[in-house]
């Protein structure tokens, strides 16, 4: 799996931006204004950083040596990921919680703004 494939996955959402806040390297996918995943675009192997369950965080870096506590971020959310080795299936299941959680999260205003684009 590449870049450009988690990228569309990721476009093909609601609400979904991208931007470059931090550097010309990492590529951060925002629903709304908050941040669901980053991705270091020049780094290989290639890596996203995602937000998880904190019981699923867990498990995921247990079973998966790809897995790992996000650097510069909160550890019990936010998971580091190398893509490399892991199944398609996983990687999208891991792009769509951190989706999901950060919807969540949003007031329900920007959840409805969010709802009723595209």
């Amino acid at each position: 799996m590449n870049a450009n494939e988690i990228l569309d996955y990721c476009l093909a959402k609601k609400g979904v931006t991208e931007s470059f806040p931090f550097d010309n390297e990492t590529l951060v996918l925002k629903v709304d204004t908050k941040m669901f995943l980053l991705m270091a675009l020049e780094k290989q192997p290639l890596s996203i950083n995602v937000k998880t369950e904190p019981e699923w965080s867990a498990e995921l870096r247990e079973q998966h040596p790809q897995i790992t506590g996000a650097y510069h971020m909160n550890k019990t959310h936010w998971n580091s990921v190398m893509v490399d080795g892991l199944k398609r299936e996983l990687i999208f299941k891991l792009i769509d919680q951190s989706y999901d959680l950060v919807f969540k999260s949003l007031t329900k205003k920007a959840q409805n703004a969010v709802n009723d684009s595209q």
